[in-house]
C-alpha cells in the first residue's frame, strides 16, 4: 500500500496504475476509520484494482461553532483499517496541501439539495464538501467512487454534481453499516459516553417505529414524521435538530406516501457533545417488509 502526501505523488501512482490496465477506485473520508468505512473500501476493492483512499479533515465544510480541531485524528489506525480492507494507497495532504493559498476562490453549491435540513443546520457546508470533493476527483480521476449512504443528503449533493459536471466517473452509495443494537457507525460515536451511547439508540428505534407504522398502513407524511418526533423526544438525553420524510434521492418533504415512489425518513439530533444523523429507507405500499 502507498502512503501519498501530495498531489503530484498521487497522481502517478494513479497514472502508473491506469497505464497498466487498471480501474481506479476512490473512498474519500475523513479519517477516524471504523468498521463502516472498511466496508466501503471493501466494496470498492470488489468493483475496481487500485483503490485510493482519501483521509483528509476538511475545514471548509465545518461551521464556526463545529468539532474540526476535536475531530477525532487516527492515523496508525487508519492505515491498519485501510490496509486490512485493501486499499491500494492513502493519499493523507495537509491543510496547506488542499489550500495553498488559505482558501479558494471557485467553490461550487448546488441549489435545490443544500437550502434544507443538513444545509439549513450547517450554512455553507455542502459548499465546503462539494467543493473538497470536486478537487479530490480532479487529484485522483477514479473511474468509480464510494459514498456511505448514512449521509444521504452528501450523497444526493455529490451525485447532482457529478450528473450536472458530467465527470467521467461513476457515483456508487453504500448501505450504512450499523452497530449490534442499530447505532448507525460514525466518527463521531467516539465522543459519547456510556449513557449518551446508549441514549443514542434513540434514532435507529425511531426510524425503526416510523418503517413499521408504514408497514402497517400509515400512508400521511406527517404521521411518520409525528413518530419519529415523539420517539426521539422521549429520550431526555437527546435534543432534536430535525426529522423528514423526503421522496428518495432529494430533499423535498412528501405529504402522502405513494406507490412506486420511494421515501427516504431522516433524522438529526444533538446527544452530549455529537451530534448524530440517521436515515431510512421507508417501505412502499407494495412491500410486505422493509424494515431493519
Amino acid at each position: 500500500m502507498i502512503d501519498a502526501r501530495t498531489i503530484a505523488e498521487t497522481r502517478r501512482a494513479v497514472a502508473d496504475a491506469r497505464r497498466s490496465g487498471q480501474t481506479i477506485g476512490f473512498v474519500p473520508t475523513m479519517g477516524a476509520l471504523h468498521e463502516g468505512h472498511g466496508r466501503l473500501i471493501g466494496e470498492c476493492r470488489s468493483a475496481c484494482d487500485f483503490v485510493v483512499v482519501s483521509i483528509f479533515v476538511n475545514p471548509t465544510q465545518f461551521g464556526p461553532n463545529e468539532d474540526f480541531t476535536r475531530y477525532p485524528r487516527t492515523p496508525e489506525e487508519d492505515r491498519r483499517r485501510c490496509l486490512d480492507a485493501g486499499a491500494s494507497l492513502i493519499f493523507a495532504p495537509s491543510v496547506e496541501t488542499m489550500y495553498p493559498t488559505g482558501a479558494v476562490a471557485t467553490t461550487i453549491d448546488v441549489p435545490g439539495l443544500v437550502e434544507r435540513l443538513e444545509g439549513a443546520s450547517r450554512p455553507g457546508h455542502f459548499r465546503g464538501v462539494a467543493t473538497v470533493v470536486m478537487k479530490l476527483f480532479q487529484i485522483v480521476q477514479p473511474d468509480m467512487a464510494h459514498f456511505g449512504e448514512k449521509d444521504y443528503q452528501q450523497l444526493a449533493v455529490i451525485r447532482r454534481m457529478a450528473a450536472d459536471l458530467n465527470l467521467p466517473l461513476t457515483i456508487r452509495g453504500v448501505p450504512t453499516h450499523r452497530e449490534a443494537d442499530g447505532l448507525a457507525m460514525s466518527s463521531r460515536n467516539r465522543y459519547l459516553n456510556t449513557d449518551e451511547r446508549q441514549a443514542a439508540t434513540v434514532l435507529p428505534r425511531a426510524l425503526r417505529n416510523a418503517c413499521e407504522a408504514v408497514q402497517r398502513g400509515e400512508r400521511s407524511g406527517d404521521r411518520v414524521r409525528q413518530i419519529l418526533r415523539e420517539t426521539v423526544e422521549s429520550e431526555q438525553l437527546a435534543h432534536l435538530d430535525y426529522v423528514d420524510v423526503v421522496a428518495d434521492g432529494t430533499v423535498e418533504p412528501v405529504t402522502f406516501l405513494e406507490p412506486g415512489r420511494p421515501a427516504v425518513a431522516l433524522i438529526a439530533a444533538r446527544i452530549g457533545p455529537a451530534r448524530l444523523i440517521d436515515n431510512a429507507p421507508l417501505p412502499t405500499i407494495a412491500e410486505a417488509n422493509g424494515c431493519s
